[in-house]
């Protein structure tokens, strides 16, 4: 987009490019790009089906510890052809948790997007010491279709540190822990879940929700809340047992890179994704970034491979750069379509100035 603006040739117009995202993929590189002494780290962790892995932890200062899932527990992670919605499990995402709080977080993003699992957050309790057992008292094997045969939570062993800490999470969707707009109807499906899997996942679910919110005993969150969902119920399980905050995570990482103040005397707002549907508004990046232009009095534009509705009110206007071309070639000409239809854009609404 910023190669299109130039591309538009009008001497007037500069671009600033603020990255942004939702908690989802890229989120960590979005932060570590966007803040001045920013690091990562590399930790070894347990992959989505249990192989070791190295992880990156992103440390924005030196209390302020951001955790990718996608990194521990993405659906990228698993091997070509061999999705596992039912064995998936976010143990990684414990571990690197854990590894934040070995290096002295105070504080912990934790971006929930991208996950290969449906297991309520399970796998990373387990490895921040919480016991899951069935009813004779043995483990539980990894992975949301199992939860079904959890009889009791044991969270005796539970990192202590956690309580000293706060535990951001930053929820790319709004969708509850169950039913049909949950996490396994919704979402398991992309992760390889046929409708028989779809079904048991939601009711292991339900299971370990009832398990883990009588284990919490006064915890407020409950699974009906927005965002309780997201990440294959993650931030359910972080919340109701680690006493974790589930926030929008568009809002939370557009405070972090400073959207606000680069919106201050813009004369126009460009932004996108793949596909600009009613899904957009449920928490996806460009919403916010739209939002927080008419706040600011600026016009914004999102440009999409596809535009599957009428743009929102919020968007001054939405072009699908992929339209009359097969989603192949689409995607093969992204660069170019982008660049063109910028700086498009830009000489019709701002060629005058």
């Amino acid at each position: 987009m910023a190669e299109g603006v130039r591309l538009a040739g009008l001497d007037h117009v500069e671009p600033v490019e603020v990255p942004v995202a939702d908690g989802g993929d890229g989120t960590l590189d979005v932060l570590l790009r966007t803040t001045r002494g920013s690091r990562a780290e590399e930790v070894r962790v347990r992959g989505p089906l249990g192989a070791p892995l190295q992880a990156r932890l992103g440390w924005l200062d030196a209390t302020t510890a951001v955790v990718e899932m996608a990194e521990a527990a993405g659906l990228r992670l698993l091997p070509p052809g061999r999705l596992a919605p039912l064995a998936a499990s976010t143990y990684g995402v414990g571990d690197l948790i854990r590894a934040a709080l070995d290096g002295g977080a105070a504080r912990i993003v934790v971006g929930v997007g991208g996950s290969a699992s449906t297991d309520g957050g399970a796998g990373a309790l387990a490895a921040l010491g919480a016991r899951l057992l069935d009813g004779s008292g043995s483990a539980l094997a990894p992975g949301g279709g199992v939860l079904a045969e959890l009889a009791r939570l044991d969270v005796a062993g539970l990192d202590p540190r956690l309580r000293h800490c706060r535990i951001e999470v930053a929820a790319d969707v709004r969708s509850p822990l169950l039913g049909p707009r949950g996490s396994a109807a919704v979402f398991a499906p992309q992760k390889g879940a046929s409708p028989a899997d779809v079904a048991r996942l939601d009711a292991a679910l339900a299971g370990f929700g009832r398990v883990a919110a009588t284990t919490a005993g006064s915890s407020p969150a409950r699974a009906d809340e927005p965002g309780m969902g997201a990440g294959g119920g993650l931030a359910f399980g972080l919340a109701v047992v680690c006493g974790a905050v589930v926030v929008p995570g568009a809002p939370l990482v557009a405070d972090l890179v400073g959207l606000d103040a680069a919106l201050r005397g813009a004369a126009l707002a460009l932004t996108g994704e793949g596909r600009l549907d009613a899904s957009t508004a449920e928490g996806k990046a460009p919403a916010e970034v739209a939002r927080r232009a008419a706040a600011a009095g600026v016009p914004c534009v999102a440009l999409a491979g596809a535009v599957d509705r009428p743009a929102a009110p919020a968007y001054a206007e939405a072009i699908a750069i992929g339209a009359g071309l097969t989603p192949e070639e689409s995607r093969r000409r992204t660069a170019e379509l982008l660049r063109s239809a910028t700086a498009a854009v830009v000489r019709q609404r701002l060629g005058a100035g």
